[in-house]
């Protein structure tokens, strides 16, 4: 049995697992070498890919930008998710504040050290990276929809970094990210729906405070529409392989979702939303892997 003292250090260290949400951390860096094997490189043998000491840095950096990002995320929100995350907040205050801070410019003191191996070009992406993460969590996820477009940008930036490696400019590769982009910012948008009552209570000025919620509705509609357009160009277009399948599947949940979003009024409906947005998001990720099932047989070493 674990002590009274063990036991509150794997408290802390899940709260801290929560804090910095090690399983997006994890997906993200999974996902970045799954778009470099199968979308940015597909020529080069596997094994050069996932031994190149220069791409595991750029993952590494990326990882620890990316936690910290959602530690200062998590510090300028500690009130607002008292209110919306009642349970998560619980948990995530086992950490202090100072603590959280000081990990925070440690992972990225530890990035940018990381990015240096690289080049110094490197050194500067993830350093304007690190300060757009904190700009963002300090001014601009109060302004509407500069907020929601600077979060979704974020968000697929550690994939720009690998694309910029790789310097593949292959159309496909275009379509692929205006697909994920504005499934993340219908997805940042939805979160402002849930998020409401918090955001009231803190002062935030979002879409649906500011001009309503039928019009935040609407916004997310049109997104989700266009949203249709890079799933059917994947579909019809270009060669992905079986991965064809997995933007199917996305057009038909689209449209579901549309049908839900339209009869929302509650948090849980908006919250079902959000998740189902999110299953397409993390299903995109293993769904690389249709691209060419005998890929990583046929190409190792």
């Amino acid at each position: 049995m674990f002590s009274r003292k063990n036991k509150l250090l794997l408290l802390k260290v899940l709260s801290l697992f929560s804090v910095v949400r090690g399983y997006n951390v994890l997906i993200i860096a999974l996902a970045q070498y799954l778009a470099s094997i199968y979308i940015l490189a597909p020529k080069l043998p596997l094994g050069r890919v996932i031994l190149d000491i220069n791409l595991l840095v750029i993952v590494l950096a990326s990882t620890l930008v990316i936690a910290s990002g959602y530690i200062i995320n998590n510090f300028y929100d500690a009130e607002k998710d008292l209110i919306n995350k009642p349970r998560k907040s619980m948990l995530d205050r086992l950490v202090s504040q100072r603590f959280k801070l000081t990990t925070y410019f440690v992972l990225n003191f530890l990035a940018v050290f990381a990015a240096s191996y690289v080049s110094f070009r490197a050194v500067l992406f993830f350093s304007a990276y690190i300060f757009g993460i904190w700009f963002y969590s300090h001014k601009l996820k109060k302004v509407p929809f500069v907020g929601n477009f600077v979060s979704a940008t974020l968000a697929i930036t550690p994939f720009f970094a690998v694309f910029v490696y790789y310097k593949n400019f292959e159309n496909v590769i275009f379509v692929h990210a205006v697909f994920l982009f504005l499934l993340i910012l219908s997805r940042e948008m939805i979160k402002d729906l849930e998020n409401i009552s918090g955001d009231l209570a803190q002062n935030y000025r979002t879409i649906p405070i500011i001009y309503g919620v039928r019009t935040s509705k609407f916004l997310i509609a049109a997104l989700i529409l266009l949203t249709l357009i890079p799933s059917l160009l994947l579909i019809f277009k270009f060669d992905i392989g079986y991965m064809h399948y997995y933007f199917a599947v996305c057009v038909a949940l689209l449209l579901l979702f549309l049908l839900l979003l339209l009869k929302a009024t509650t948090k849980k409906h908006y919250v079902w939303l959000h998740n189902i947005l999110k299953l397409i998001i993390v299903a995109g990720v293993f769904s690389i892997l249709l691209i060419d099932i005998d890929l990583v047989l046929n190409r190792i070493l």
